[in-house]
This record gives C-alpha cells, structure tokens and sequence, in this order.
C-alpha cells in the first residue's frame, strides 16, 4: 500500500531551527546545538525529532554525524529512542525553573478565590460535544465556495438559522436579508457608531435617521454597562441618562430637556436592576421613535433565560423599522465564541455593510456554520433549557442563603438573568465589597455601574452573578458572601 503524507509526516517528525555556531567539529556544534535547544525549553519533553537521514538532509551534513549525535545526546539522558517510536526529548530534560523572589505578603488575596462577577456563563457548561457534532456535520456539507473569502453579511446559512430562531423564540420580525452577523455586542455598537470606518449612525450616510454628529446624544438607562457608554463617547457622541424604576426606563423622559434622536435600552431585563420594560412604555418608545424619527437600540440582554415570569419578546416586533435588534451567545454559549448579530431597519442594511467593509474580518466561517447546525439540529434550544434551569437552581441557592444567614438583605431581579441585585443598608456598599475582597470575592458594587450625569436615587447594592463559579465551588462562595454582608 502507498505511504500517505499523513504518515510521511508523521515519520520525518517536527522541524528544527538549529544554530549550528561556535568552536568544534560538525559533530561537537551539533550536539551542542540539541542540548542548548533543550536545556533553554524550545524543544519540549515529548517532542519527536526528525529521523537522522532528514535532519542531515536538511542541515547539509553526514547523515553519520547525526547519528552520532543523537546517540550521544540519549547516553546523557538528553534525549530517549525506542524502536518504532523514533527519538524522542527526554521528559526529564525539562529546562530548570527560574528562582522566584520572594514577595511580601498582600493585604488582601491577589488573586479572588470566587468569582461571583456578573456577565459570564458557566464556562464547565459549554456544549462540546454537541459543538464538535455540529461542526463536523458543518463542514461535511459546506461548500467549497464557504472557504473563501467571506460575506461581511455573514454566512448565510447562519442568517437563516437565526431569522428562524429570532422569530420563533424572541418575536423577532425579520428575514435573512435584514441580518448582519458580527463578533458581538461591541462590534455591534462599533460599526453603528464607531470612529474606524466612521460609525453608520453618526450622520455620515445619506440614508442615517440618527444625526448625532450634529449635536444630538444617545439616551442611555441610568444604570448600565460602562462599555456600552465608553464605545459611544469615545466616538463623540454624547449620552444622558435615563431614569428607572420598578417598570423599567422612564420612556417620557424621552421629551424632556436635551432632545436625542436615539434609546439604547435593555427591555428584556434591565442591566443591571432587573425586571421588563413594562408593555405600555415598550409602545411609547416606538411612538416616541415614529414622531421623532427615531431609532431605539435593543440589546436582548438576558431574553433567554428567564424563571418565574412569561416571555418577554423583542421590542423589534413592535416596529422593524424603528428598532435596530442586537444579540450575541456570549451568555448562552461563550464569549470565547465571538459571534452576534445585528438585526437592522432595511433602510441601514447597505451602511452596516458598507462599514464592515468587503472582506469578512470578524467571525470565523467554521463557527459560522457550527453555530448554524447547532440552531438547525435542535441543540441550541436544548442546550437554552438545560442551562435555565442549572441557572435557576442556583438563584434559589442564592435567595436560600440569604433568607438564612442574611435576612436583611433583599435580592431583586431574580425572576430572570443571570445576576442578582442585593439592596444593601444605606452607606454600607463600600465597606460591603472592600469585605468581599477580604473573603476572596470577586463581585461589583451597584454603583460601578451608574451613569455620571445619573439624577435619580443611588441606592447602595452588590451586582451578583450567580452564573460563574463552578459547581462544586458554588456554596462555598455563597458562605462566603453570607460573611461579608453587613449585619442586620
């Protein structure tokens, strides 16, 4: 049978880049140049090296004087041979560690010991067996032409996928043609608005709705992620905030003071205070967007998981050409995956693309089409419901622990997300997280969070996320936050 090139390679071994310098014969700077590669750790324990005959070929010597070499360097323990396994470095040539200096003893840990920061899944909980299947039915079926350069709309049998999913489970109004796939929720804000290629929604285009070159500010939730504001204000434009309370944004202050041409908002479960944008101001932010020719920005943050409440679909299906949709798998799936979509007014479709650009930079096309055969094979919405409910049972680990140890403290938001807020005694927020550094705790205080120009009331409180920890490390951390909460 004729020698593959699978197992050609496999016989001529790894390449070598040696330095074959200094005083001595062939043989000498040779040996010299193994056992330096080795003692400095740029030939690992394990590594196969190339058969005699090819590494002689490749250095232009005797293919005798590699031999002899190797067969010293084994005699010293360097490197080892068996028959049908090659030569091979010694496990015990491992370079020697560096000495450390001793360091003085920090005030509080350096590194936490539990991570009960919000914004990430259970990384234990990624789907790798499913990931693997999908990926393999993907590329068995993908066609040539999926591995050339790529479409800056995205594949589109991802786009296909998502219109189904988006539709069917978020009330997404929207086809394939309307879908632009990204790398996230960043790169989502950054071709809207970013200073690279000059941000769709800055006033550039012709066809913008969203003037804020020309003074107009983006409205914001009081309360929100700081990257969100940071992408914004670092492409100059401005934002104010809006007020929230148990209903969500404060909608009419839409019409008050400064006048904005944009919202962008978390509807679904505001980030990071909890609970829905109630119906009769989802309605007033689309008449607010119809009279003054306005765009509202919907971030789908936390629409999937979601515990004792009904479903809450996308604003998007109030009025797909007012509402630019934005979503990502950072919280299903990974944030390591880097793939989010924007669903846009048909009106902005040309801009997005044109500012992606003609080559798609962003999102692989193999974890394009993976993520396509996960949603088309059912196992998304499986891997959705499993992790539901493994988030669920440990909110009410969270609220179990708190009844127990800490009363006083009352956590909201939980009927839906993947963090918790707990109202803390007022004064006490940052006492409360300086003894959370203490006990080893990774975690946010309520107000890391506010916006600047924020008018409405500072209650004090910790953002936790019950989502991270590993399962087996999770009560701990719990115990752990239980001892830093301020007594009652």
């Amino acid at each position: 049978m004729p020698e593959t090139w699978v197992n050609l390679a496999e016989r001529l071994g790894s390449d070598l880049h040696l330095e074959l310098s200094g005083a001595g014969g062939r043989r000498a700077v040779l040996i010299r140049a193994l056992r330096d590669a080795v003692r400095e750790g740029r030939l690992a324990p394990g590594t196969r090296l190339p058969p005699y005959r090819s590494l002689a070929a490749d250095l232009g010597i005797a293919r005798n004087t590699v031999a002899d070499a190797y067969a010293e360097l084994v005699a010293e323990g360097w490197l080892t041979a068996r028959q049908g396994s090659g030569t091979q470095v010694a496990d015990r040539a491992a370079p020697p560690q560096r000495a450390r200096v001793p360091k003085r003893a920090p005030a509080r840990p350096a590194t936490p010991t539990y991570n009960l920061r919000q914004g990430q899944p259970d990384a234990a909980s990624f789907p790798r067996a499913a990931w693997l299947a999908a990926a393999r039915r993907a590329l068995n079926s993908a066609p040539n032409e999926a591995f050339g350069p790529g479409d800056p709309q995205g594949r589109v049998e991802l786009r296909r996928a998502l219109a189904e999913y988006l539709g069917r489970a978020r009330g997404v109004r929207t086809d394939p043609e309307r879908i632009v796939v990204c790398s996230g929720f960043a790169h989502a804000l950054r071709l809207l608005f970013g200073a690279g290629r000059g941000g769709v929604l800055r006033g550039r285009s012709p066809s913008s709705r969203l003037r804020s070159s020309r003074g107009y500010p983006i409205a914001l939730e009081s309360y929100g992620l700081s990257f969100h504001r940071s992408i914004l204000e670092t492409a100059g434009v401005r934002t104010v905030p809006l007020g929230l309370d148990e209903q969500g944004a404060r909608i009419d202050e839409l019409t008050e003071g400064q006048r904005v041409r944009g919202v962008l908002l978390t509807p679904a479960h505001q980030f990071p205070t909890g609970g829905p944008l109630h119906p009769t101001r989802r309605t007033a932010v689309i008449d607010w967007a119809r009279t003054q020719d306005g765009l509202v920005l919907e971030d789908d943050y936390d629409g999937e998981f979601r515990y004792d409440r009904e479903p809450v679909g996308a604003v998007q299906g109030l009025d797909s050409e007012r509402v630019i949709y934005m979503g990502s798998v950072s919280k299903s799936l990974s944030p390591g995956v880097r793939l989010g979509w924007l669903v846009l007014p048909e009106h902005l479709i040309d801009d997005v693309l044109a500012a992606k650009g003609e080559r798609e930079a962003w999102a692989s096309v193999i974890d394009q089409l993976t993520l396509a055969d996960l949603i088309e094979s059912g196992h998304y919405d499986r891997h959705i419901r499993r992790m539901r409910q493994r988030y669920r049972r440990r909110r009410d680990q969270l609220v179990d622990a708190l009844a127990a140890h800490a009363p006083h403290i009352s956590p909201t938001g939980v009927a839906a997300g993947l963090h918790a807020v707990l109202r803390l005694p007022p004064g006490t927020e940052q006492s409360t997280t300086k003894a959370a550094a203490w006990q080893g705790l990774a975690l946010d205080g309520l107000a890391d969070f506010r916006h600047p120009d924020a008018t409405m009331p500072a209650p004090d409180g910790l953002v936790v996320g019950y989502s991270t920890p590993p399962e087996h490390a999770y009560g701990a951390a719990l115990e752990a936050l239980c001892r830093a909460l301020p007594p009652g």
